[in-house]
């Protein structure tokens, strides 16, 4: 059973905007529903949010531009875009700003909710695991799992759930080769072709984030996975 499920919707249109919350919250989730971009905001900003639901074409801000404020409030909440467009490249600027997940219209209702619940199961089974071991040693890095933060010398990185559950299987996987699929099943909870892509972007993150010690690499294994070096 999942504890928290209080849902941010932020879509224009009245009519689906009106079905779809009335079947979320038939589901078994809170909603509240923002009929623009701005409106959006000025809710999320209250806090109390465990997922975001961002239509991609809304008035005032779209839902990237949202997607992105949000991310600077508060970067722990997850998020998906629903968008009535198949561009490739909006799904790879989804991507790049970390969304969970991208879903096309038209959709069936139903698999919008298992996605939900998939993605709230995952960040808040992270949240449970993470209090367990607060700091790890990566190198020359130490990765606070509680703050979510990866500091070394005088400077430190904020973290995402998701990357912090990321580098967290990494480590304990370390100096060893994985399986594509294995990482996504840990951290995604499924290896579609959207978490791998995902999953590409968030490693090209990682590799930024460890620079500054040599002894510490991410390498890609062509056909099999990657491998986390530690010297």
């Amino acid at each position: 059973m999942i504890a928290n499920k209080h849902i941010l919707l932020a879509e224009d249109d009245a009519d689906f905007g009106g079905i779809l919350k009335q079947y979320l919250e038939m589901s078994g989730f809170s909603v509240e529903w923002a009929k623009d971009g701005e409106e959006a905001l000025l809710l999320f900003d209250k806090g109390g949010f465990n997922m975001c639901v961002l239509d991609v074409m809304m008035p005032k801000l779209d839902g990237f531009s949202v997607a992105e404020k949000m991310i600077e409030i508060n970067p722990e909440v997850p998020f998906i875009f629903l968008t009535a467009r198949k561009m490739k490249g909006d799904k790879l600027k989804g991507l790049k700003l970390g969304a969970d997940d991208y879903i096309v219209k038209p959709f069936e209702a139903d698999e919008l909710v298992l996605r939900l619940n998939n993605i709230l199961k995952r960040t808040q089974r992270s949240s449970v695991a993470i209090i367990s071991e607060e700091i790890i040693q990566i190198g020359n890095y130490k990765f606070n799992t509680k703050r979510l933060e990866l500091h070394i010398h005088n400077s430190s990185q904020r973290l995402t759930e998701k990357e912090g559950a990321l580098i967290r299987f990494l480590y304990h996987h370390k100096n060893q080769v994985v399986k594509r699929e294995e990482i996504l099943k840990a951290v995604w909870s499924t290896d579609d072709f959207f978490s791998g892509r995902s999953m590409d972007v968030f490693i090209s993150r990682l590799r930024k984030y460890f620079k500054e010690d040599s002894s510490i690499s991410i390498e890609s294994i062509r056909g099999i996975g990657l491998e986390f070096k530690v010297g």
